[in-house]
């Protein structure tokens, strides 16, 4: 079975934060997303859609234990403090 391209970007761009030492929130989640769906060439989807996709996935957005990882991180946090880069 295909994994769904919300199930690619979580396993591909979070990993478990089981302490909540830097757990992401509802917005930094979704930014995550459109980040790492720009870096695969794909048009994110909605929040909205994002939303429902991460319910389907199991995941909790506004308690969700989970931490950024790999590229998609890196973007997000570039994109997120220009005057870094």
């Amino acid at each position: 079975m295909a994994l769904s391209q919300f199930q690619q970007f979580l396993d591909e761009a979070t990993a478990p934060d089981p302490f909540d030492e830097s757990s992401l929130g509802p917005d930094c989640l979704y930014g995550l997303y459109v980040s790492w769906a720009d870096l695969h060439g794909m048009a994110p989807k909605s929040d909205q859609a994002f939303r429902a996709g991460m319910l389907r996935c199991g995941v909790d957005i506004r308690n969700c234990h989970l931490r950024m990882k790999g590229p998609a991180a890196a973007d997000y946090i570039l994109s997120s403090y220009p005057a870094v880069a």
